[in-house]
């Protein structure tokens, strides 16, 4: 029965996947062009700069992979990936989560994995470490922001398991309602401690040289007059990017729970459409 789920699973994730692709490909993609676009315009700004100072200028690295390779074939594949792992993780929490849940049915145990795996694995964490486009991020702190992220997505991960356990410890003082009120409280208090504690990204050692920043946002740049000869990363470009980022991991995870309602429905409750009585038909001239 696991297994069957977790293939279930699977197959939820890869359509929420390919449906993530379909909307990253035509709203996102634009907006990672623009943030190329301005990597290599920043670029050339600061070779102009090195070069008057007499700074050695050093060969640029050659690309592996054509941009419409890295927009369709690259990026489609790493999300149909993405999908279903996430969709066989949400699979396992599913399978644990039956027969704990009380009367609640398939379907919308179904949604609320979902809406716990968007949660926990996604949104809270993008709160403390939002996604950012090509253009943003230096390369010295790549190992440190994947390791901040993954750390701040098990704390969230660890945070909700503890709250869902806390909410059925109290469920028989306070009632449902109450309790769930308190438990989500504790979770948000104890999140805004986590993140409170994890440094900025800005902050990183690695960025002490750029300025006191909360983020790794480009600032301007300046020539040794402090004359600005190339402007900062565009806002507006940041927060689409943001913007969609969001919108696609819901739309992966909602598909996840809708897909995935129906097929576990089916397995679990094989027996809940025969098992109706029959409406017998009335007799005629009645």
């Amino acid at each position: 029965m696991e297994k069957r789920l977790i293939l279930r699973g699977v197959l939820a994730g890869a359509v929420g996947g390919v449906l993530a692709f379909v909307f990253a490909r035509i709203f996102a993609e634009p907006v990672i062009q623009r943030a190329i676009n301005y990597e290599s315009g920043r670029d050339a700004a600061q070779a102009v700069l090195d070069k008057a100072a007499g700074m050695a200028m050093p060969a640029d690295d050659p690309d592996i992979f054509s941009r419409t390779i890295q927009a369709d074939v690259g990026v489609g594949v790493a999300l149909i990936f993405f999908g279903a792992a996430m969709g066989a993780l949400f699979a396992v929490v599913y399978c644990v989560c039956l027969g704990r849940t009380g009367r609640l049915r398939p379907k919308p145990l179904a949604m609320l994995v979902a809406a716990a795996g968007f949660l926990g694995m996604y949104l809270v964490p993008f709160i403390k470490y939002p996604a950012n486009p090509p253009a943003i991020g230096h390369a010295d702190t790549i190992r440190q922001r994947g390791f901040l992220y993954l750390l701040m997505v098990g704390c969230t991960v660890a945070l909700l398991i503890l709250t869902v356990w806390l909410g059925r410890r109290l469920r028989a003082r306070f009632g449902n309602w109450n309790a769930s009120l308190l438990a989500g409280g504790v979770f948000i208090v104890a999140v805004g401690i986590v993140m409170a504690a994890l440094p900025p990204l800005g902050h990183l050692a690695a960025n002490h040289s750029y300025g006191n920043h909360l983020t790794e946002t480009p600032q301007p740049l300046t020539d040794p007059s402090g004359r600005i000869v190339y402007p900062g990363f565009p806002a507006d470009a940041l927060f689409s990017f943001r913007l969609y980022s969001v919108a696609a991991q819901l739309l992966m995870w909602t598909a996840i729970g809708l897909v995935f309602g129906p097929l576990a429905a089916r397995l679990l409750e094989p027996n809940a459409s025969a098992a109706r009585p029959a409406r017998q038909p009335e007799p005629a001239g009645a």
